[in-house]
Order: C-alpha cells, then structure tokens, then sequence
C-alpha cells in the first residue's frame, strides 16, 4: 500500500479512516493564501480555486513520496464570492448570519498525483440552504460547538450539531465533509491500492 494524503484536515482524515483505507497523512506546505490571492487576481472563481489549490498539493507532496498521493480542497461559494475559514468564534457567528436563510455551494476538489504530476482529478459542488434560524439557536449552537466551528469554512460541521443549521441539502456527503469519496475509492481499486 502506497497510498497518502497530503493534508493533516482531521475531516478528510475520518473520510479516509471510516471508509477503512490505510494511509499516510503529510502536510502539502502550500502558501494556500498567496495561491488565492494569485489566483483572485486573475480573475479565478472559488470553483477553479478548490481544483488548482487540490493538484498544487498532490504535485508537491508527490515530487517526495511513493505511490499516489491524494491532493484535497474546497472553497465556499456565495454568490460567486469566495469564503475562507474564520479565525473566531465572533467571525463565526457574523459568518453564519450572512449565510442564514441563504444557499451557498461548497466545491470540493480532489486531485491524485504519482511523480511529480497529476494522473486524475475530481470536482464535486453541493448546494447547501441555510434555515432562518433564531439568534437564540445560533447562540446556542456556538456555545455547543465552540472552537470546533472555526474547523470549516462554513462554520459547520454536518457530522455534528451543524447538521440543524440547514433547511436543505443537495450533493455529495463526503464532498460536502471535504473528500469526495467514490470516484477516488474506484480508483485505488483500479490500481490495486485497495481490494477490488
């Protein structure tokens, strides 16, 4: 087995982990936001930004490891504007009040690099709607989930009690969790990373 992901997101760990695949998980050391703010500057919408930022990791990581190498991102989308993680509980909360009531799209990239080049890609966007929760609820979810909200870029985690934020969902789980998950599975399997 040959197999690793070029991320430490605990998320994409537990994709990885629960669907049984044995791995080894190393951090990219990608400069994320230079490559966004490059990227933004060119005129790259958050779609283009998940899939360039997912290859950049997989290449890096593959010019120094064996085997194949999984490269991941995902950018939120509202209204063609892109959103980064928060780095407080207060951002949080004003971040959950600009996407309440709204439906934003969470695009999910999944790139795998074998020596120093990228040999497939995947890109999954779902559609998530917020409720018009209360500001009672709100406060209550923060204080439930704390500094676990800052983990995503939406504030939430569907695995959790983020599950309540939404009034409607419409895509992949695991791409919504960060790891698109079927096309990369058949195609370990393809390769005989994992038992077909």
């Amino acid at each position: 087995m040959s197999i690793v992901l070029a991320s430490k997101s605990a998320a994409r760990r537990a994709v990885l982990d629960g669907a049984g695949v044995t791995y080894e998980a190393t951090v990219a050391g990608v400069d994320e936001e230079a490559v966004k703010a490059s990227l933004l500057a060119e005129g790259h919408g958050p779609r283009d930004i998940a899939d360039a930022l997912a290859e950049l990791k997989a290449i890096r990581v593959s010019r120094g490891k064996q085997g194949f190498v999984i490269g991941a991102d995902q950018t939120l989308d509202l209204d063609g504007a892109l959103y980064d993680k928060v780095d407080t509980v207060d951002e949080a909360r004003e971040r959950l009040k600009l996407l309440r009531g709204k439906t934003h799209k969470l695009h999910s990239a999944v790139v795998v690099a074998k020596e120093g080049g990228p040999i497939w890609r995947d890109m999954v966007t779902a559609r998530l709607t917020m409720r018009e929760f209360s500001d009672a609820f709100l406060e209550d979810y923060l204080k439930s989930e704390g500094q676990a909200a800052l983990g995503s870029v939406g504030c939430y985690r569907l695995e959790g009690p983020g599950a309540q934020l939404f009034s409607k969902i419409e895509g992949d789980y695991f791409a919504i969790l960060g790891l698109p998950l079927m096309g990369l599975l058949d195609l370990l399997r393809r390769h005989g990373e994992l038992t077909a």
